[in-house]
């Protein structure tokens, strides 16, 4: 069994937690919505080059999480380090978050559900 590698010494710029397919559907009650959102994600961040370890600012992380503690408005995108949430991520809102607010560093203020200080 082959041990897997731990790449160090690259910076990370962002981490993106998706909750879209909860095992208690109380933020998102349609898993196909939250799917699609994942899908999407993934598909963007490695066809934008987000992945890459040679990425000028870091690369950009993301999972699929089972509960972000945000019980509406779901799927739930959770950006950090900025710590702001972001409701109703559908598919299309996940390309223009990430193309707006990741690439772009402007918040899309419209479709913010909630703020978290993440400082330590």
């Amino acid at each position: 069994m082959s041990t897997p590698t731990i790449t160090t010494g690259i910076g990370v710029s962002h981490h993106l937690l998706l909750c879209a397919t909860p095992s208690k559907a109380l933020c998102c009650p349609n898993p196909e919505l939250g799917a699609a959102s994942w899908d999407t994600l993934k598909r963007l961040v490695r066809e934008l080059g987000l992945e890459d370890p040679a990425r000028p600012g870091g690369i950009v992380l993301r999972n699929k999480a089972d509960c972000l503690r945000i019980c509406a408005d779901g799927p739930v995108l959770l950006i950090w380090p900025e710590g702001i949430a972001y409701g109703g991520v559908t598919a299309e809102r996940v390309e223009r978050i990430v193309r707006e607010h990741v690439i772009g560093a402007k918040p899309i203020e419209d479709w913010i559900v909630k703020r978290f200080n993440l400082a330590s």
